[in-house]
Order: C-alpha cells, then sequence, then structure tokens
C-alpha cells in the first residue's frame, strides 16, 4: 500500500514539477512549485522521516513560497496585472492544482487513519536536526540565507519603477 502511494505522490510530484518549469505564467508557476513542495513533504512523511516532512511543508512550501509570493506582488504592474487576475480567478484555472492538492490530501489521510509506518525509518528530534544544521552545516545554512535575501532585493530593484529625472543631473 505505501509503495502505491509513494508512486501517486511521486507521479503528483513530477508532473507539478514540471508545470512549475514550463509555465508562463510567474502565479501559476508558483501554485504547482507549492504543490511540488508538498508533494516531496508527504514522501518523506512516506518514507518515515516525519520531522523533515513538518520541515518541508513549514519551511518551503510555507516561509520561502510567502517570499516568492511578496516578489510576485513587489512587481505588480497596475491595471494591466489586475486585469489579468480577474482572468486568473475563472473556475478552470484551479481545477488541474485543485486536483492535485485532493490526491496528496487524500494520500495523507489514507496514511494517517492507516496508521502507517515505515520500517527505514529513525527517529529524529529537533535538537538533532539544530545540531546538524548548525554545526557542520553552518556555512551552508547562512550562504542559503544570503542567497534569498539577495534575491529578495533584486527582485526589488528590477521592480520597482523608474523615477523620471532621478538619474540626471541638476543644472544649476
Amino acid at each position: 500500500m505505501v509503495m502505491i502511494l509513494f508512486y501517486i505522490t511521486s507521479a503528483v510530484a513530477v508532473f507539478a514539477t514540471l508545470m512549475m518549469i514550463t509555465g508562463f505564467n510567474a502565479v501559476h508557476s508558483l501554485l504547482y512549485l507549492i504543490l511540488s513542495l508538498l508533494a516531496v513533504g508527504v514522501i518523506f512523511f512516506l518514507l518515515g522521516a516525519h520531522f523533515a516532512a513538518v520541515l518541508e511543508v513549514i519551511i518551503s512550501a510555507g516561509a520561502i513560497m510567502v517570499i516568492f509570493v511578496f516578489v510576485i506582488m513587489m512587481l505588480n504592474q497596475g491595471k494591466k496585472t489586475v486585469d489579468q487576475e480577474h482572468r486568473w480567478l475563472k473556475p478552470g484555472m484551479w481545477i488541474v492544482p485543485s486536483f492535485l492538492a485532493l490526491i496528496l490530501f487524500c494520500e495523507t489521510m489514507v496514511v494517517i487513519i492507516l496508521g502507517g509506518h515505515a520500517e527505514t525509518g529513525q527517529f529524529v528530534n529537533s535538537k538533532q536536526v539544530g545540531v546538524a544544521l548548525y554545526g557542520p552545516y553552518l556555512l551552508a545554512v547562512e550562504l542559503a540565507s544570503m542567497l534569498l535575501l539577495a534575491g529578495l532585493v533584486g527582485a526589488y530593484h528590477l521592480g520597482k519603477p523608474i523615477i523620471r529625472g532621478s538619474h540626471q543631473r541638476r543644472e544649476s
């Protein structure tokens, strides 16, 4: 049973990732990226890495996606974007992401109800994760956080409107 759920979840993750990569729309790609990260969290759960699954959902699908949403909000282009957002709110646009999310939700409920535990899993508490992250991997964690910050600042500077005359010298 766990293998069937694993293959279904893997298919959802691969499909959502392909849709995210090939999408022309930033918001749709963001929705598919969130679905892909949630599917990876379900895979972690199926493999018995419950703490990693929770971290995947909270950190990747939660915190990092909030940063992406803020960047998309900062890059708002005015009335043209508002009209496009109204077209996105049509129910047909949400069928595929909603269906994929429903599959992941049903799989998670099946695993929780059946009390599935993987035999390969090892109990890892938050102290062990903290010691690992802030021990030998401290530099990698700090570099990743600086990369996210640089991306956010860069997106802000690329997306802000140019003020006319700010680059011209004052003639006095």
